[in-house]
């Protein structure tokens, strides 16, 4: 019992240890930054602080921290086997825009629509996605190759079919496609600022479901099976072309909802408007959050702190670039801290493993030496 829970607190202290070193060394740097360039680093700090705390502010935060908590989910599933699912950002927009089009022409209810829709994006981000873990499991082409060229076939795509005359109509300067119902809207949850998007429900679901499958089913031990050792795991039983397969359709069905809450909560229709590039900043978010369903949360809340704030740094006086360059701190300074920290609690496990058995030889070797006294005062009697 002494031991179990003295590793329980060398794993409490190795996981508050890693983000506060971060923290610290994102801190430090970003101001250092600041400093050299004539700009006051508390007084931007302070600014952050009063602008992001707002009430206004914390909706708008976490309005956007929902698309890029679902694109870090998304991400994060290949993370864990090994698989660099770059091509999130052309899964979700494929997805929104075909799920926007059927949406738009389907004559059903609400109720009834809202989840064909979510179906429809769910399907479609799969399929963009499986096709490169197809050619990964079937040819050995790198899944980073081909998710690559799939964001630009993607949008490749979208481009021919958003043309008025084709899927899409020309409203002013914005070409997007037919506008669902009022009713086809999702919820949301009225405050007394303005209203949470209801997909935050999503979210939530989708962080639940990760963890789950993750961490209590067969599937989910066998993909981190095969992310630590592929020979290992295909050795045990375990298929490793099936795991890759399956778990590219998983992460391209979790991408395929990331432009939902853009879609049901805001915009209503898909168009050249669209906000792009959100499935690179998922990689950023699960890079920061470790792959962690809390831990993401976390980093999406972060990230949409930093660029909420960044527009009243702005107003301030500092430069806009500040922003961006926090953030790149703040990953990069999470990944050094992580791995430092990870090789630090190896080698402390390691010193304590020695002194452990060291401790047990020396007791072995104290009671075999009394033993073989013990036999010697006999056997002296004996005679």
């Amino acid at each position: 019992m002494r031991n179990a829970l003295r590793i329980d607190r060398e794993k409490l202290v190795l996981g508050v240890a890693a983000p506060l070193l971060a923290i610290v060394t994102a801190i430090a740097i970003t101001s250092a930054v600041m400093s050299v360039t004539g700009q006051n680093p508390f007084r931007a700090y302070e600014v952050m602080l009063d602008f992001g705390t707002k009430s206004d502010s914390q909706v708008w935060i976490v309005n956007r921290a929902i698309p890029y908590y679902l694109s870090a989910v998304a991400v994060a599933i290949g993370f864990r086997m090994n698989l660099f699912n770059i091509g999130v950002d052309g899964q979700y927009r494929v997805a929104a825009f075909f799920a926007a089009v059927v949406g738009g022409a389907l004559s059903l209810p609400g109720a009834l629509r809202i989840p064909v829709i979510l179906l429809t994006a769910m399907a479609v981000g799969a399929v963009w996605a499986g096709i490169a873990g197809w050619l990964k499991a079937s040819r050995g082409v790198s899944e980073v190759i081909t998710t690559i060229m799939l964001n630009f076939l993607g949008g490749s795509l979208i481009g021919y079919f958003l043309q008025q005359g084709r899927l899409a109509e020309l409203d002013g300067n914005i070409v997007h496609t037919t506008d669902l119902p009022d009713s086809s809207m999702f919820f949301e949850f009225e405050t007394q600022v303005q209203p949470v998007h209801g997909t935050v429900v999503i979210a939530v679901l989708i962080g639940i479901t990760y963890w789950f499958v993750l961490n209590r089913t067969r599937f989910g031990f066998d993909l981190r099976a095969v992310g630590m050792s592929e020979p290992a795991a295909e050795a045990s039983g375990v298929s490793v072309k099936r795991t890759v397969v399956t778990a590219m359709l998983l992460s391209g069905a979790v991408a395929g909802l990331v432009g939902m809450p853009t879609l049901l909560n805001e915009s209503g229709n898909y168009g050249n408007d669209f906000p792009e590039g959100l499935g690179f900043t998922g990689i950023a978010i699960a890079l920061l959050g470790r792959n962690h369903p809390l831990g993401m949360g976390f980093a999406a809340l972060l990230w949409g702190f930093l660029e909420r704030t960044s527009t009243q740094l702005e107003a301030e006086d500092y430069a806009q670039e500040i922003i961006l360059v926090m953030q790149g701190v703040i990953v990069l300074s999470v990944v050094v801290a992580y791995e430092l920290v990870r090789r630090w609690g190896i080698r402390r496990q390691q010193r304590m493993v020695g002194e452990e058995l060291a401790a047990a030889q020396g007791g072995a070797s104290g009671s075999s030496g009394a033993t073989r006294k013990n036999d010697s005062d006999s056997a002296e009697v004996s005679a």
